[in-house]
């Protein structure tokens, strides 16, 4: 029997193709109330996401995989891909790391992966990529969490690409129909691909990714500016694999609760890439890369987003608990989130059914979270 939910990730599935055994596994919201306050979103893990100086592509680039131009030769690596649960669950066994460019056309991505096998058995455009090895982008340009996009890219340089309107904890929905209209995208192996009888180095691939569509959920709906900031994170799925009568068979370890490892460039605490408050910052620099480096930091509203999460998660705790959201801060125990040299000064307006946070941010401004976890910033009349 296959189970599909498609396009919601970690759907169960258990299909034979192309000699590769299939399986996803299953990531849902617990069913039972846990400890008190307990996160099922990390919080266990600090609020750290890894950061970004973007710069722009000196010149032109031809997306063919190779990654020749100067532009890439200048373009700094991200730290290495780790485990996406964070720094305390087993490191991956293959080195992962991406870079990135940019200039008036669209958003550069290029990613190098280590891998003795690679592999690939879907060819066709929106098919659940991540059933193969694959590697992942995902761009929340408003930092809202609300309508970002998602691509994966296998080693057949096969693309899903779909857009969020809400997070899944939050009800989705994904459109699957949405495209990348002209995308571009390259794959070179560094060996065979689909030879079980070799050990090959690895897969590098490069996407152009058009403002023309990204700006759709951009600020103001246009392209960034220099030092603008995106939430923006990468991830790889690997599937453990054995050799057997001279084919690749998925290594389908049922003592673990996920058989694929998933690799994160900004850790996210629990074994789901769909929470968008956890992805890395990257900001924009108009300016080539090889110029002197731009350290990127945390912002404030950032941190703050961060505060208000944790309440979020509280209040959802609560109404499963009680059937309705708290109309008190001191029924969520509010007090104890203290984000360490900021002031955190919230308010709460809420209906058994809906409810609003906000906070003071900097300059002025005011930080918002609601119910169905989208968060903004306003500025004060």
């Amino acid at each position: 029997m296959v189970t599909l939910r498609a396009p919601a990730r970690w759907i169960s599935l258990f299909v034979l193709t192309g000699g590769l055994w299939l399986l996803g596994g299953g990531c849902t919201e617990p069913t039972s109330p846990v400890a008190q306050w307990a996160d099922p979103d990390g919080a266990e893990l600090p609020f750290a996401p890894r950061t970004y100086a973007l710069y722009r592509t000196p010149g032109p680039v031809q997306v063919d995989g190779r990654l020749a131009e100067p532009g890439w030769q200048e373009a700094p690596w991200t730290a290495d891909f780790g485990d996406i649960r964070g720094p305390e669950a087993p490191p991956p066994r293959h080195r992962t790391r991406a870079k990135m460019l940019w200039d008036d056309t669209g958003l550069y991505v290029a990613a190098r992966l280590q891998e003795p096998h690679v592999w690939g058995t879907l060819t066709q455009r929106d098919t659940v990529v991540y059933y193969d090895d694959d590697f992942e982008v995902f761009i929340d340009p408003n930092g809202t969490t609300h309508n970002y996009y998602e691509v994966e890219v296998n080693a057949l340089e096969t693309v899903w690409d779909l857009m969020l309107l809400t997070p899944y904890r939050d009800g989705g929905p994904a459109v699957d129909a949405w495209d990348v209209r002209d995308v571009q995208v390259a794959v070179q192996i560094e060996g065979t691909l689909n030879d079980p009888s070799d050990t090959d180095d690895g897969w590098t691939v490069e996407l152009w990714l058009p403002w023309t569509v990204l700006e759709e959920a951009a600020p103001e709906g246009r392209p960034p500016q220099d030092g603008e900031q995106w939430r923006l994170n990468f991830s790889r799925v690997d599937w453990p694999l054995t050799v057997e009568n001279g084919r690749y068979r998925k290594d389908l370890d049922t003592t673990r609760a996920h058989p694929e490892d998933n690799w994160t460039w900004s850790p996210q605490g629990v074994i789901d890439m769909h929470r968008p408050e956890r992805w890395g910052l990257v900001q924009f620099v108009d300016a080539p890369a090889g110029t002197a480096p731009v350290e990127v930091s945390v912002p404030e509203t950032a941190r703050l987003k961060w505060a208000l999460r944790r309440l979020y998660h509280r209040q959802r705790q609560h109404r499963a608990e009680t059937g309705r959201y708290a109309t008190t801060l001191a029924a969520l125990d509010a007090a104890d989130i203290a984000p360490e040299g900021l002031d955190f000064a919230p308010t709460l307006q809420a209906t058994q059914t809906t409810y609003e946070i906000a906070t003071p941010g900097p300059e002025g401004t005011t930080v918002h979270l609601r119910s169905d976890g989208k968060t903004w910033t306003t500025t004060d009349e």
